[in-house]
Order: structure tokens, then C-alpha cells, then sequence
């Protein structure tokens, strides 16, 4: 059986603020119009994650690029350690929780040193072991990890990487993920939160999905099968320059998944009696006398 916990919403901002500041807070106070619980951004520290031929190297689709190179592209997108702590900050002000990803060891380094509630380890990150020991040993908040390209047998190999230092049960948070821009309905495998569930539940604090389709029909599946947290990439406007807009909801899409999720959350109970209150009125003119 499942207990349902309230669904936590996690808007991805990621990089979809070009590289603005300003653009970046009001994606903040957006996300929180909309009622998310947690706004994500992403942090890189390109020349440690990239290697010299990809830092120099064209980006792969450049009318989406802010650089002459994939590495300069990157770069414009960079919050430094000292914006993401005035991001926090704002974050604190307006009662949205913040958060990032982070994809090597120097960027979790900062990350950790500003101490937010939450961190998040994107799918293609988490086999990088020397960032996760940092997560793990330098840092007591919950840390999130998507599970996208990756095989079970890695799945259980970063588990019991936290479990080494019992650092599993009270603070990981996994996620069921298919890595795709977007992902069509037939590959997001819901199902596979069930897998989840089953086999680790009772060794992390809780489930996740990490949904990169379009629309929102099917978040509410997630959440019924046991995903207590749903994260979507989030943006102002679909059409804006970079490559996750177009997979991102706008904040009428955010604010109708935080609706239809709590309202979800509402309806998975049993009855409290065999006639509801609500029913007896009815019962009383309806119900037919033998």
C-alpha cells in the first residue's frame, strides 16, 4: 500500500534564464505564482566538466548558442558562487525552496558551501563518484539523483554508496527519468517508479520523477504510482533562445499541474464511513425504498 505524502513540485529553471539575472529571479517569483514548492537551477564548472576538444568544439545546434564554442555558450550561462547565494537568499524571501544541480566536483564544492536544503545530481552525473563522496561527506542536506542512462545495477551502486556512511535512508531522494528533449509518451516508462519503489523504498527517503515530456497528462500518473516529488523544466516563454525551452512548461502549465496534483493528493483516501456525509443527504431524497 501506499502512503501519499503532499506532491512536492520542483520547477527546473536550469539554464532557461540566457543568463540573466534579473531573468533569473523573476523565474523565481513565476515559479512561485504558480505554487511550486522548489525552484532548480544548474551549475557547471565547464573547464573541469568539459574536456579542451568539447570546450573548443562548435555547439551542436548553433541558433541556440550564446557562444562563439560549446565551452563559451556554457560559460554565459554561469551563475557564480556568489549569485547562487543571492539566489538562495531571494529564494528565502519570497517562500520558495532553492536548489541546484551539479555536475562535477569543483561546482558541488560551491554549491555545499552556500548549504541549501536540497541538491540535485543530474542523470548523466551520477556515476561521477569523486563528486558524490563530496555529497555525501561534505554536505547534510537531502541529495536528489535521477536515474536517467543508467542501469539498475548502477542504480544500486549509488545507493549503496550512501549507505557506506548511512547516508541513504534520511537524505537521498531517487528518481525515475528517461534523458530525452522531449520524451515521447511510449519511452517515459512510469512503470518503472514501481521498480523503484519495490526494491528501495525502504533504503532512501523517497521517490521522485523527473519528467521531460510535453503537457501535463501524465504527472498525476507518476504521483499516484508513488512519486512523492515531480520536477519539470519551467520557462516564461517556450519560444526563447536555448534547447530546453521547447520541453519546459510556461507558468499557466506550471500552475495547472500544481493544481491538478493537489487536488489528487486530495481524492487518495478510503471512505471514513460506508455513507459519506456529503452522501446522506442524497441517500435520504434518492435512494430507492424497498
Amino acid at each position: 500500500m501506499i502512503t501519499y505524502k503532499k506532491p512536492q513540485v520542483i520547477a527546473e529553471i536550469g539554464c532557461n534564464h540566457k543568463g540573466d539575472f534579473g531573468i533569473a529571479k523573476e523565474l523565481l517569483n513565476l515559479a512561485k505564482q504558480a505554487g511550486a514548492d522548489v525552484a532548480k537551477f544548474q551549475t557547471r564548472h565547464n573547464k573541469t566538466l568539459l574536456t579542451e576538444e568539447q570546450y573548443n568544439a562548435a555547439h551542436p545546434n548553433p541558433a541556440n548558442s550564446y557562444g562563439n564554442t560549446y565551452g563559451e555558450h556554457r560559460e554565459f550561462l554561469e551563475f557564480s558562487t556568489q549569485q547562487h547565494a543571492e539566489l538562495l537568499s531571494y529564494c528565502k524571501e519570497i517562500g520558495i525552496v532553492y536548489s541546484t544541480s551539479v555536475w562535477e566536483e569543483v561546482s558541488a564544492k560551491e554549491i555545499v558551501s552556500i548549504n541549501p536544503e536540497l541538491i540535485k545530481v543530474p542523470s548523466a552525473c551520477n556515476n561521477n563518484f569523486r563528486m558524490l563522496e563530496i555529497l555525501r561527506d561534505e554536505y547534510e542536506g537531502e541529495v536528489h539523483i535521477s536515474t536517467g542512462m543508467t542501469t539498475k545495477d548502477e542504480v544500486e551502486e549509488v545507493i549503496s554508496f550512501f549507505e557506506k556512511r548511512n547516508q541513504s535512508k534520511n537524505r537521498l531522494i531517487i528518481y525515475n527519468c528517461t534523458s530525452g528533449y522531449p520524451v515521447p509518451f511510449e519511452d517515459v516508462c512510469l512503470l518503472e517508479i514501481n521498480t523503484l519503489r519495490k526494491k528501495y523504498l525502504n533504503r532512501v527517503k523517497d521517490i521522485g520523477f523527473s519528467g521531460h515530456h510535453l503537457g501535463i497528462a501524465i504527472d498525476n500518473a507518476a504521483y499516484t504510482l508513488g512519486a512523492t516529488w515531480i520536477e519539470r523544466h519551467f520557462t516564461k516563454d517556450r519560444t526563447w533562445k536555448g534547447t530546453d525551452h521547447a520541453a519546459s512548461l510556461e507558468p499557466a502549465g506550471l500552475a495547472k499541474l500544481v493544481r491538478d496534483l493537489d487536488a489528487t493528493y486530495k481524492t487518495l483516501t478510503y471512505k471514513k464511513s460506508e455513507i459519506l456525509e456529503i452522501e446522506q443527504v442524497q441517500r435520504e431524497k434518492l435512494k430507492n425504498r424497498k
